[in-house]
């Protein structure tokens, strides 16, 4: 989904609004890759850019490491300090580090709101030498006929629409993944990091109507729909689901890149 600069913003600010619902109902990281994230970290100092209601940085805590979220949405960083999490308010690339330094550097399902020149040279002031950051996202599809009632209720409500939803699990997979290697360039570029690896995991989540109604109306499209556009779509959506028997299986896999300071 390509979109101006106002419209960015807009989503980037609009899951506050959803904090309670977004923590309930976003999946969390598969535990093979916090187990390599744990692995890869050479200490327990870890920031997580963009840390939301806190559900990476409560994996990651549970996995023993040391985690301070910092987050620029006040209601999501209110809602993860109730859940434990230690949040500073910013934005990553203007986040005062205060002389501190860390050793890993975290992004689950964020990194493509920080700035792409700006985010690398932050992660690099801030990560000691042999320290590593990792940018993680989910990419998931659901079957053909929820997928095609998606795009037909989105037409409907936006005929003109000025960008694209609804692609497929291997368009979503494909552009993600470009999306990591773009991202492991921009952190090679800097000169301060190691060539890229890349990590996935593969997985499945099940799914009622009420569950992925639930989950949608976190999703940053909505933020630009009308509250009747947005009640129509996911009506337009909860049927089709009801019609394949209330319920299906969605495909995960998350995507992760990691780089090491040199």
């Amino acid at each position: 989904m390509t979109v101006d600069k106002e419209a960015a913003e807009r989503l980037a600010s609009s899951f506050g609004a959803e904090a309670a619902r977004y923590d309930r109902t976003r999946p969390p990281y598969p535990e093979e890759l916090i187990g390599r994230i744990v692995t890869a970290s050479p200490g327990p100092r870890v920031v997580e850019v963009g840390c939301g209601t806190g559900v990476l940085s409560r994996q990651l805590r549970q996995a023993g490491l040391d985690v301070l979220g910092v987050e620029h949405d006040e209601r999501m960083a209110g809602f993860a300090r109730g859940t434990g999490v230690a949040v500073e308010v910013a934005k990553f690339e203007d986040w005062d580090p205060a002389g501190r330094e860390f050793d890993a550097v975290v992004a689950g399902q964020s990194w493509h709101w920080v700035d792409a020149e700006e985010g690398p040279r932050q992660a690099a002031r801030v990560l000691r030498p042999g320290g590593v950051f990792v940018g993680l996202w989910h990419v998931f599809g659901t079957p053909e006929p929820i997928a095609d009632a998606y795009v037909a209720a989105y037409a409907k409500v936006t005929p003109r629409m000025p960008y694209r939803v609804g692609h497929s699990y291997d368009e979503a997979f494909e552009s993600y993944q470009a999306g990591c290697v773009r991202t492991g360039e921009a952190f090679a570029a800097t000169g301060a990091f190691s060539h890229a690896e890349h990590w996935r995991a593969d997985w499945e989540r099940a799914y009622t109507t009420t569950e992925y109604l639930d989950l949608m109306r976190t999703m940053s499209p909505m933020a630009l729909l009308s509250a009747e556009q947005g009640t129509e779509l996911l009506a337009g959506v909860g049927r089709a689901i009801d019609a394949i028997g209330g319920g299906f299986t969605a495909r995960y896999s998350t995507l992760a890149v990691a780089v090491t300071r040199t």
